[in-house]
């Protein structure tokens, strides 16, 4: 069952940027005023023929107006709201959710505020653990990474305007899938820029590369694999090539520190490198063509598979939208390293992922795709794929660093994901939920410690595989 869309705040912000008034602008949709009005104040949900009507008369995207969004913002006012120890009870669901569908200016600013209150309590710890703290601006950089992922988790990890430079880049300096890409972009450093490329064999696999600005010189580290070199050189050919872009991006992003902002700056570059080395026209076509089989378009690209699975979560481009898939790194503590989606699956903000999820499990099959069909809380079922993955040191002396890759997409896509062929069409979802910190599940095994919204009891007559009782 679909939930109803309510769009209002968006669709007055939209009318106002048009400079149109309520008669003006209802008259464009051929709406009458009243129903415009109720739209813009949510009393009224937006149907089919509303979202075309906006797609004609206010010339946008009707994808733009999906429920994904809303659906993060709730998930995370819910985790937010349950995080803070006022001795209170949270805000019930269907609080939150009319508090994201009409106030959702307010519902970010909560959000902001409340990784306020992370950051200085993570500092106050400090402060006990050290009796001296550490110096202004150190505590600053997991609030940035956490801001920076913010800004892509509510763009559906798209950026339309660097996607779109950066294919433009890669048609006009000759990127093909068929042709090897190293000779292109070393080219391409050295005709636009006068930029030098040179393996450094004093390097190591902890620096990739140095750019020396004197003699233009960019040295790359000898030892590193096929994609991590072309990524690479994809990356700073975008730096210099791509970069009045890149500074409108992080400047129109507001980041709210300069940790932040030059942690934009570094992923924006990132997520430039991608759509120049996988064109999004070309890469969302081939992609479709094969199922989405990431071993296959790792071939056809000469690219790594956890680059693949990155690149799959991105293609979200109006008017052109891939199937959404989200995209996960995670160690073998089971610390999120990377996190993007432009579906509606919900990662923890604070804490550990659920147990049951098979991205944990990868470590135990090395090199073995695993599938899994997971439900969410919401009900949404997901196709979950996860596999292992090994970044070699290139050195006996140094440690290998090993990860675990999860990706996947709402079940409603398999048939066009090569990994659905594995599932039975019989086959059971795996209840799985965001983190055992807010999850709702009462009967689940592998809980680890009880929601932080419910009371626990206690009972002395009997053990059983959790200690405590829901209510």
């Amino acid at each position: 069952m679909r939930r109803k869309l309510f769009i209002g705040p968006r669709l007055r912000l939209l009318r106002e940027s048009l400079g149109l008034t309520l008669e003006s602008g209802a008259e464009r949709l051929g709406l009458s005023r009243s129903y415009l009005s109720q739209l813009e104040n949510n009393h009224r949900p937006a149907t089919a023929s509303v979202l075309v009507a906006l797609a004609r008369g206010y010339q946008v995207d009707a994808a733009e107006f999906d429920v994904d969004e809303q659906s993060r913002l709730i998930a995370d006012l819910r985790e937010a709201s349950v995080d803070l120890p006022l001795g209170t009870a949270p805000p019930p669901l269907a609080e939150l959710r009319l508090a994201a569908a009409t106030t959702p200016h307010l519902a970010h600013q909560f959000l902001d505020l409340h990784a306020a209150y992370r950051r200085l309590q993570g500092r106050l710890n400090e402060l006990d653990d050290r009796l001296g703290g550490m110096p202004s601006g150190a505590s600053g950089l997991p609030l940035a990474y956490e801001e920076v992922r913010d800004f892509f988790h509510y763009r559906d990890n798209y950026v339309d305007d660097l996607d779109q430079a950066a294919e433009a880049l890669a048609a006009d300096i000759g990127i093909r899938a068929d042709a090897g890409p190293a000779p292109l972009l070393e080219q391409a450093l050295k005709d636009r820029h006068g930029i030098a490329v040179c393996s450094d064999a004093s390097s190591s696999d902890q620096v990739w590369w140095r750019y020396d600005a004197t003699s233009k010189t960019l040295r790359l580290a000898a030892e590193l694999n096929e994609p991590t070199r072309l990524f690479q050189l994809a990356v700073v050919l975008a730096r210099f090539s791509l970069g009045a872009q890149l500074d409108a991006i992080v400047a129109q992003a507001s980041f709210k520190s300069p940790q932040a902002a030059a942690v934009g700056r570094m992923a924006c570059e990132n997520y430039a490198a991608g759509a120049l080395l996988f064109p999004y026209g070309d890469f969302a076509r081939t992609a479709r063509l094969l199922r989405h089989d990431v071993e296959q378009l790792q071939r056809r690209y000469r690219a790594s598979f956890e680059q693949i699975c990155h690149r799959l979560s991105t293609l979200q481009r109006p008017g052109a939208r891939g199937i959404p898939f989200y995209f996960v790194r995670v160690d073998q503590a089971g610390n999120i390293t990377k996190r993007h989606s432009s579906t509606r699956f919900q990662f923890a903000r604070f804490g550990g992922a659920c147990p049951l999820w098979n991205v944990h499990e990868a470590f135990s099959h090395p090199g073995r795709i695993l599938v899994q069909v997971a439900e969410m809380p919401d009900s949404v079922r997901y196709l979950c794929m996860a596999r292992s993955i090994i970044k070699r040191s290139g050195s006996f002396s140094a440690p290998n660093r090993h990860y675990a890759v999860g990706f996947g997409c709402e079940l409603t896509h398999a048939p066009d994901v090569v990994y659905a062929d594995a599932i039975s069409a019989t086959a059971d979802a795996v209840p799985i939920g965001i983190s055992c910190r807010i999850c709702e599940r009462r009967h689940c095994h592998q809980r680890a410690y009880p929601p932080v919204d419910h009371v626990m009891l206690v009972p002395t007559d009997e053990r059983a595989v959790t200690p405590y009782r829901l209510p």
